[in-house]
């Protein structure tokens, strides 16, 4: 007998005797036409008498060839795999983490096959989605596939768009929310700081206020009684107290920068002077002194001019970055910095290390030419250096109308003079400063 053309031939044997079955005649009988990618008809498989089943499912990329392996030794080739890996991460319903995933259809004969099939499925962790046996129910099943797909994509732009509408409509109130919560919270905070009289019924708070803030107080508290219909109207009552008041010193955008800078170093007592407007000048000058250089300055002036002017832009005030809120908070001190840098550049005539020559140097070289005292031939070959003789008419014109001369970047002796120019300048501006210092000082404890 003949299966799939290889013939069967039946031979016996008993105590060395030999005899060979009759002949048989050879059948042919051949299998039904298989489809491509191995997926065999199922009602063809029914008529040959063996049993076909399907199952589907995934299973993680770095599992498979280990479960194809398991496949083929367990079920002794019975079974087809085909898979396909995913080209998105899914995540793992055990773990929640995001991992390749495989889909595989595995086809087997007969019901054995089918068990081993699954408990290999379940060993390996596979999650296992049913798999019709008929091409109509496949259909089927892919067409409700695609239809719920196309009704979620549906509900999902939907709510997108819903969401999307009520994000815009809340855009415009959420700055309006922030002020009230903001407001809202100050109010309880003062509230749990007050507290009950012996009647439980009214609320009392002992607070310091400026004199000159009491008319303002009385009004808003008349104000809020009348707002909330309350029966007994909120009232002040002054009280005398030995203890010292609190330092109450009052700042805009433009000096808060410098009180800051000032406070780092202690909050002056009640009724002291307060060195904050006064290091509005001291501040940023003496930075200068240092610093002086115009082209540096501008540059510094110019960014901090730009952060000035969009001062009330949300992204450039609401930001986590520390660094650059150092800087914003700041604005108006790098502004004095790079304007006091301008000036002093000007001062040292230095704009990135070189000199400008706008009004033209007070000295003259053809003087000395034109006097005779210099000859063309003898004193420029025979002297690397000259010196200038301001005795000799046309030679000194008068000084530079502004700062330094830039005829001295010519000098020898050019480092040695600038340095001690500024040296000297920054020893003369800083006695003057800790002099002003010291006169506050007697005035606070006079």
């Amino acid at each position: 007998m003949c299966y799939g053309g290889v013939c069967v031939l039946c031979v016996s044997s008993h105590w060395g005797y030999v005899s060979q079955c009759e002949p048989l005649q050879v059948q042919y009988e051949e299998f039904p036409f298989l489809e491509k990618d191995s997926m065999m008809d199922y009602s063809s498989m029914q008529r040959l008498g063996a049993k076909l089943g399907f199952i589907s499912g995934l299973i993680q990329r770095r599992k498979i060839e280990a479960f194809e392996r398991m496949l083929w030794r367990v079920c002794k080739g019975y079974t087809i795999l085909s898979y396909s890996e995913i080209g998105e991460y899914l995540e793992d319903p055990d773990t929640g983490e995001p991992t390749k995933s495989v889909v595989f259809l595995i086809s087997y004969w007969g019901e054995q096959i089918g068990q081993k099939v699954k408990k290999i499925c379940d060993c390996y962790h596979c999650h296992v989605y049913p798999y019709p046996n008929s091409n109509e129910e496949r259909n089927d099943v892919v067409e409700g596939l695609r239809t719920r797909i196309q009704d979620l994509h549906t509900v999902l732009h939907r709510t997108e768009d819903y969401l999307r509408q009520v994000l815009n409509k809340a855009s415009e109130s959420v700055y309006t929310w922030v002020i009230q919560v903001k407001k809202m919270k100050a109010i309880y905070h003062i509230l749990n700081l007050c507290s009950f009289d012996v009647t439980n019924k009214c609320l009392i708070a002992e607070v310091w206020c400026p004199v000159n803030d009491l008319p303002i107080l009385r009004r808003a508290l008349e104000e809020g009684s009348r707002k909330s219909g309350a029966t007994v109207p909120s009232f002040v009552n002054r009280i005398p107290s030995n203890d010292t008041p609190p330092t109450l010193i009052r700042t805009n955008k433009f000096t808060s920068g410098f009180q800051n800078i000032v406070e780092a170093y202690g909050v002056g007592n009640y009724r002291e002077v307060n060195p904050a407007p006064y290091t509005i000048i001291t501040f940023p000058f003496l930075f200068a002194v240092m610093f002086g250089d115009l082209g540096h300055g501008v540059i510094m002036a110019l960014f901090a001019l730009w952060m000035v002017l969009y001062e009330d832009n949300r992204k450039l005030k609401r930001t986590r970055n520390e660094i650059w809120n150092t800087f914003f908070e700041g604005r108006y001190i790098i502004l004095m910095m790079g304007l006091f840098s301008v000036y002093t550049g000007l001062i040292y005539n230095d704009c990135f290390s070189k000199s400008l020559n706008i009004f033209g140097s007070g000295w003259s070289v053809n003087a000395m030419f034109e006097s005779g005292n210099w000859t063309w031939d003898s004193t420029l070959r025979t002297n690397a250096f000259l010196t200038l003789d301001p005795n000799v008419p046309g030679v000194f014109n008068g000084p530079y109308p502004l700062g330094i001369d830039p005829i001295w970047n010519l000098a020898s002796n050019r480092l040695t003079f600038l340095n001690s120019y500024k040296m000297k300048m920054s020893v003369i501006v800083g006695i003057s400063h800790m002099s002003f210092g010291v006169i506050l000082g007697i005035f606070n404890h006079l």
